[in-house]
């Protein structure tokens, strides 16, 4: 199987077939001098915004190296979308679930820092240390994008409150759904219903090793989101997400 590299700076019309494309920097030394690329060897070059081209490496040296393209295939936008609202975790349960969530097609991720989270963004340095985490967060999702072949490499948005949650609740293209064991309801009873496949956007919140606090729950379903349930078991922090996102994928055809 071709391995993919991304070029996020490439221009409209740049990925054609006949096309000779470099890549330098750190993506280039990576492919050189971790997954050892060489000339000749078949691989793939997107952009990252659904765009991808097949080819042949070309001129490989230790920092660059070209490819020249031979087809291209242009994946289309997404007509409804499937985000993940990430309670922040300890250790590196929460970078797990962006990683895995990322391989099972999520099309956006959202940081939360719930009433429960040991991790914390905030406080002193507060600004700057959300940054660092989104872009640690956005350095996951591309590497398991490559991983798993995705044109397109989803976006990991500014961390939200809970204020803005419920706000999500209220939007009308928006259907928003906390996973919590306390609901008797399935998610994957409610993904076959008319309002998970009329939605625009799928926003699903998991909460932090401790769960959700009691307060975010009521105020959530006070503001129109739906308390669902996957299964008997209860996951992991890291792990509720990306299977919430695999039933969704299911049920929606989307697999």
């Amino acid at each position: 199987m071709a391995n993919l590299y991304y070029r996020e700076d490439l221009a409209a019309g740049q990925l054609a077939p006949g096309a000779l494309v470099e890549v330098t920097g750190d993506e280039a030394r990576h492919a050189v001098r971790v997954s050892r690329l060489r000339q000749g060897e078949r691989i793939l070059l997107g952009d990252g915004a659904g765009t991808l081209g097949a080819g042949v490496a070309e001129q490989v040296a230790k920092d660059r190296f070209a490819v020249r393209i031979e087809r291209v295939e242009a994946a289309p936008e997404p007509t409804q979308r499937l985000v993940l609202v990430q309670a922040l975790a300890k250790g590196d349960r929460d970078e797990r679930a962006v990683e895995q969530a990322t391989e099972f097609g999520v099309d956006e991720i959202v940081p939360w820092q719930a009433a429960r989270s040991v991790s914390r963004w905030d406080g002193a340095g507060g600004s700057e240390k959300s940054a660092k985490g989104v872009a640690k967060w956005a350095r996951v999702a591309r590497e398991a994008s490559k991983q798993s072949l995705r044109a397109r490499v989803p976006r990991v948005a500014p961390p939200v409150s809970l204020d803005d949650l419920c706000r999500m609740a209220t939007e009308a293209d928006a259907e928003v759904v906390a996973l919590h064991p306390r609901s008797g309801r399935r998610l994957v009873a409610w993904a076959g219903g008319a309002a998970a496949r009329s939605a625009q956007r799928i926003v699903l919140v998991v909460g932090p090793e401790g769960g959700f606090a009691d307060g975010e729950l009521d105020a959530l379903e006070a503001a129109g989101a739906s308390v669902l349930v996957l299964g008997d078991t209860v996951l992991r922090t890291s792990s509720a997400g990306p299977a919430a996102l695999a039933v969704l994928g299911a049920a929606l055809g989307r697999w």
